[in-house]
């Protein structure tokens, strides 16, 4: 640690450092979130909600009364002045924060929500799984931020440097991929989805320009608003990240359903096979929003002039610092293996619940009542994690989530047979908000553990690579329970046993038996008059899967790590001390 950084307060350091800070990796939910589930996306929106977690650290490790060798960390107090209160400049800031942020939650609610719901209907679950590693840059950022955060030019600002042409370029890209996203569609769905990476790789630049620009918007937050109204940023980010998401996932999928728009706003003798909403026209109205906002930005708002204190080399460095550290060793690979047991329930019950016939107007009315639900209850879990230790809680929770994701298999075993009633829908209900705020208590007891650990006066790298890892267990998986869901499923197309009409037919008449396990060829077997039969379920079979592992890993490894290394005292966690 610099001597330089050593001769001022904790707090001043932080603010010092605070140019590292842009590098929080908030991906979430983890999360917030890949494959388009409800839960993946929950968990990557929350994520967005601990930007100030290293200031709260800050804030508290500067006072007289803390210890480096005991535990006990006090309750953060948050603001203390109401919005009104906010002098004028810092609420026209906080507004454009909103503003930037929301516009960011758009695309990232496409590619984490809406879009996998979407290819569901044309591909296998192996190429939605390709179709997650779109999400990766939010979980890769910190290779990149200290880039962002170091070059830029005097003539626009330290932010709008970024962030001018990187909105420019998302604008450009949203309205290009509006004007042929339905061939695209079409196209990955060809050739049992073989042409998925194309389309992926779109969605994959289009998150990173998402990714960087958060990058650059959360260092931009802590610039815009007063010192004494940082807490703010949090703020901003959290109502602007779920309001753009929810709008993009929640909003889009109900209107995007003929179902939702038939049974609400068209008379029964207007009844459409589409929504009001199409995927085309949604991307192309955002993607002038986008142009719209990115020119008033660089006409109305003149950004302070500031100075880069930290470099490149300086920021590696210090990353390099804390991944030596044996504790922090220990905590990665805790993070890499601790989400396994619930990838199953996060990437695929969703999915599976739609393949047999839950409509997406039911699923848009389960996550829109659970949005409120999810708020209410995050505020006693900080309670809880203020109370108790939070790694305590974690581990709570962790059992939970196992047990969420075997009431998750059984909700999808016992679909009506007749299609979905009040009462199963009741019981859906029920069991995403069991799910849900079992994410909910995991993420925030584990952020609240990152921030006591987190060294102050370089909070911001410290936060992000925690962060990033967090999120990257979360991530790395999804990929290969997907495409062993499809290996593990066993499905034969039987023909019909009475001739069908020829008119009655989409394709080709089905007449000798073949394996009907993917998508394409479900499509195949359906439309030559064929009865798809499923033998073995591989959804089952890798929640069960993943379930044992996560039983064995926590009882085995993870829950003796954890309770070992929230017992150590902070002293460890530091780089002069621990690291040596």
């Amino acid at each position: 640690m610099s001597k330089r950084g050593t001769r001022k307060s904790s707090r001043n350091s932080v603010a010092r450092k605070r140019s590292t800070d842009s590098l929080d990796d908030h991906n979430g939910h983890a999360d917030a979130n890949a494959t388009g589930t409800m839960n993946g996306l929950v968990e990557h929106r929350r994520k967005h909600a601990s930007i100030d977690s290293d200031h709260a650290a800050a804030s508290l490790m500067s006072r007289p009364s803390f210890s480096l060798d005991h535990d006990p960390v006090p309750a953060d107090e948050g603001p203390n002045t109401g919005f009104f209160d906010l002098s004028k400049k810092d609420q026209r800031n906080f507004l454009l924060l909103v503003l930037l942020y929301f516009l960011q939650g758009i695309p990232m609610g496409l590619a984490m929500g809406s879009v996998p719901y979407l290819l569901k209907n044309v591909v296998s679950y192996s190429a939605i799984g390709v179709f997650s590693l779109a999400a990766y840059p939010y979980s890769l950022k910190l290779l990149w931020s200290p880039i962002v955060d170091a070059v830029w030019t005097p003539k626009l600002g330290r932010r709008k440097s970024w962030i001018l042409p990187i909105q420019t370029i998302s604008g450009v890209s949203m309205i290009w991929l509006g004007s042929r996203v339905n061939d695209m569609l079409k196209v990955a769905g060809e050739a049992d989805g073989e042409g998925i990476w194309g389309f992926t790789w779109w969605w994959f630049a289009l998150v990173f320009l998402c990714a960087t620009q958060d990058i650059a918007v959360d260092g931009w937050a802590l610039t815009l608003l007063s010192e004494e109204n940082l807490a703010y940023a949090s703020t901003a980010q959290t109502v602007g990240l779920t309001g753009g998401q929810f709008m993009s996932y929640t909003v889009f999928l109900a209107f995007n359903s003929a179902e939702f728009a038939n049974k609400w706003f068209r008379g029964a003798a207007n009844q459409g096979t589409t929504g009001l909403l199409t995927l085309d026209s949604y991307l192309t109205f955002w993607g002038w929003a986008y142009l719209v906002v990115t020119l008033g930005l660089a006409v109305m708002k003149k950004e302070e002039r500031t100075r880069n204190t930290d470099g490149i080399a300086e920021v590696y460095k210090t990353m390099w610092g804390i991944l030596k550290l044996k504790n922090i060793q220990s905590f990665i690979v805790i993070h890499l293996i601790a989400k396994i047991g619930f990838q199953a329930n996060d990437a695929v019950t969703s999915l599976k619940l739609l393949e047999k016939g839950f409509s997406q107007e039911d699923l848009a009315l389960t996550i829109l009542i659970d949005f409120p639900i999810e708020l209410s209850l995050g505020y006693y879990i900080g309670k809880w994690c203020q109370t108790y230790p939070p790694m305590h809680i974690w581990c709570w929770a962790f059992v939970g989530r196992l047990a969420a994701a075997a009431f998750a298999q059984f909700v999808v075993a016992i679909f009506p047979a007749g299609g979905t009633t009040t009462g199963y829908l009741l019981l859906v209900i029920c069991e995403h908000v069991l799910s849900t705020f079992m994410n909910t208590v995991m993420f925030v007891a584990v952020s609240a553990f990152h921030a006591k650990i987190s060294d102050p006066l370089i909070g911001g790298t410290y936060m992000t690579l925690l962060a990033t890892v967090s999120n990257l267990g979360g991530t790395f998986p999804r990929f290969f329970v997907l495409y062993f869901v499809d290996a593990f499923t066993a499905a034969t197309c039987e023909p019909p046993t009475t001739p069908p009409k020829l008119d009655a037919l989409k394709g080709a008449l089905i007449t000798q038996p073949f394996s009907c396990a993917l998508e394409a060829d479900k499509h195949r077997c359906r439309d030559g008059g064929g009865f798809c039969h499923v033998t073995r379920d591989g959804y089952y079979v890798m929640n069960v899967v993943c379930i044992v592992i996560g039983i064995v890993t926590f009882w085995g490894y993870i829950k003796p790590a954890v309770m070992r290394i929230q017992a150590l005292p902070l002293k460890a966690w530091r780089i002069a001390e621990g690291g040596r």
